[in-house]
């Protein structure tokens, strides 16, 4: 008596492969190697789109990228340097910072009002142009170490601006 239980039917994969199986088997030999070659372009091209050319582009720009990076971590350090140098700066005494103050308001005319409230300060300005207004915020920090925390301009003509600045003198940073 033989064993039939040992025999296994095909598999579902092996079915569906058996009718390639003949067909290839059915080609000659040129048309096999054609067939054959069709498939190594095709692996090749896939393997070129999905593997090679995204890292190729990526090794592309990395210099450029690293060259950026660089530049903004320079920048981050230059900021970081003003910071510890703005910290260790000893603070100005109430009465010396608005006289700062009042003397780099005088300086923009009647297009500048100041007003003390505490420490806090508001500058009202009237058609200011940049450079004045940057000249100002530059001697207001330095003399008066105040700072802006909050702004409010508009520009009135080209190069002119109206608006207010409030600044905060002598408050810990």
């Amino acid at each position: 008596m033989s064993d039939t239980s040992s025999i296994t039917p095909p598999s579902r994969a092996a079915q569906a492969w058996a009718p390639l199986q003949q067909r290839w088997a059915a080609l000659a030999a040129p048309e096999r190697r054609a067939l054959l070659i069709g498939a190594a372009v095709l692996g090749a091209y896939l393997l070129w789109a999905i593997a090679l050319a995204p890292a190729l582009r990526t090794l592309a720009k990395a210099p450029a990228q690293r060259q950026a990076q660089e530049l903004q971590w320079q920048q981050m350090q230059a900021l970081a340097r003003e910071a510890n140098s703005l910290r260790a700066v000893a603070p100005v005494a109430p009465d010396a910072a608005q006289a700062a103050l009042k003397a780099a308001t005088d300086r923009l005319g009647a297009q500048a009002k100041l007003n003390f409230q505490g420490e806090r300060v508001l500058l009202v300005l009237q058609g200011v142009s940049a450079d004045q207004l940057n000249a100002w915020l530059a001697e207001a920090r330095a003399g008066a170490r105040a700072r802006v925390v909050e702004a409010n301009l508009a520009q009135a003509s080209p190069g002119l601006y109206n608006g207010s600045l409030t600044l905060a003198v002598g408050a810990p940073r």
